[in-house]
């Protein structure tokens, strides 16, 4: 019986049920982290019947959904924000843990937002701004695919835009 997971059955200390009497008070004996610190471990001892048993406590989180220009829907990914922001400062000096970095604002950004369903157009401005901080080529390489620019014109609108934000800065 090593190893095996209890339901839970209630909250907090109480309704945790041993596997071996049902009884449903336990104590803590140990705690630890387990699975890059997103579980905890907890070995109980079973108030009852004195035995132990393994416990695992996890964060829930709730599925969040981004919403396509299309209108289609799926699974909110950061994997794939890191390849985009990865993509876009390729041969440029910009360090893996700046872009690391980046990735996890943007992340926590999204799940602060404490939306179910969050636009891709929201997410890619997140994506914008970090970047524009980061580094000026990055962005101009992830903006014109993002915003697939049709024609030079609307191309340099956005350098145009750029060029006014690093004038604004340096005043």
């Amino acid at each position: 019986m090593k190893n095996r997971r209890s339901e839970l059955r209630g909250t907090g200390e109480q309704g945790m049920r041993c596997l071996y009497c049902n009884c449903t008070e336990s104590k803590v004996i140990d705690s630890r982290s387990a699975d890059d610190d997103k579980t905890i471990r907890r070995r109980r001892e079973c108030t009852g019947c004195g035995r132990r048993f393994t416990t695992y406590e996890t964060i829930e989180t709730t599925p969040i959904l981004v919403v396509k220009t299309d209108g289609n829907r799926q699974s909110f990914d950061i994997g794939k924000i890191k390849r985009g922001i990865i993509k876009a400062c390729e041969k440029r000096p910009v360090p893996l843990e700046k872009i690391d970095a980046l990735v996890e604002d943007v992340a926590k950004r999204v799940y602060n937002s404490m939306e179910q369903e969050i636009s891709s157009k929201s997410i890619g401005e997140m994506v914008m701004e970090g970047l524009k901080e980061l580094d000026e080529v990055a962005y101009v390489r992830y903006a014109s695919v993002y915003r697939s620019f049709k024609d030079i014109s609307s191309f340099m609108s956005e350098l145009q835009r750029m060029m006014e934000y690093k004038d604004g800065e340096k005043r």
